[in-house]
């Protein structure tokens, strides 16, 4: 089968797997109240990634499915480095699936890369990134989740200032995540210069993908959502979908 083909399948399969295990959740099923997100805007729908790795056989196929995103559309790349925390499960699935050896960024208080500069001056000698550097190493950063690529240019600024302590010379100019919100990730990534790839576009695809399993009106509202997320903040709408859970029995 094409690679092509496969990415699409093992796409749709995961989604839905997602789902049904409850790290996709929605209003309806999950919490009639719906979720604040850190953004401050109200969402009907929440994904939560954190649990994954208490779930092993779909540990398995995520592991599998970005180790062959790596293999056929990254170059030369010979490592892999998950973000601290749900990037870390990840990219040691794709170590022992995909034979690409795997390395872990420390969680630092860090929201953005332009404060790295300055954390950094106060963090000392502590290791930023866990694992073995060699020159010449081309790395690709793991990550469950993209919504603004924040956190994963926190991370390549982790992997150069480590590189460079260690007086070695790395190349990271890929990011390969398992869900992209389609949130504005990947223009923020093609301004950096940085090649950014998804399993799970999660907007353009992943929603279309989860339509036999999910209710008609979870499927409307979230696909409403995914149009115009304003039409939602207001209180009249968010109490109209807190009655149909209510309604529902």
């Amino acid at each position: 089968m094409p690679w092509k083909d496969e990415k699409e399948e093992l796409g749709k399969e995961i989604t839905c797997l997602l789902y049904e295990k409850g790290l996709i959740k929605t209003w309806y099923r999950d919490n009639p109240r719906g979720w604040m997100l850190v953004s401050g805007l109200w969402s009907p729908f929440y994904i939560q990634l954190r649990p994954l790795a208490s779930y092993p056989e779909l540990l398995e196929k995520v592991g599998y499915a970005l180790g062959k995103i790596i293999k056929e559309e990254c170059k030369e790349v010979n490592k892999v480095v998950g973000v601290a925390m749900t990037g870390i499960p990840i990219a040691s699935a794709i170590a022992i699936l995909a034979g690409i050896p795997s390395l872990w960024t420390r969680k630092i208080r860090v929201r953005s890369s332009d404060e790295f500069e300055k954390y950094i001056q106060s963090y000392g000698e502590h290791t930023l990134v866990e694992g073995k550097f060699e020159e010449g190493d081309r790395i690709v950063v793991i990550d469950d989740l993209a919504t603004k690529f924040d956190s994963k240019l926190v991370a390549i600024e982790q992997i150069k200032h480590e590189a460079k302590k260690r007086c070695l010379k790395v190349e990271c100019g890929d990011v390969v995540v398992l869900l992209d919100r389609e949130q504005g990730a990947a223009e923020v990534a093609a301004q950096h210069g940085i090649s950014f790839y998804s399993l799970i576009p999660f907007k353009s695809k992943g929603l279309e993908w989860l339509k036999s399993k999910v209710s008609k009106i979870e499927y409307e509202v979230i696909s409403g959502y995914l149009r115009d997320e304003k039409k939602y903040q207001d209180a009249e709408v968010q109490k109209e979908l807190y009655e149909v859970v209510l309604k529902r029995g």
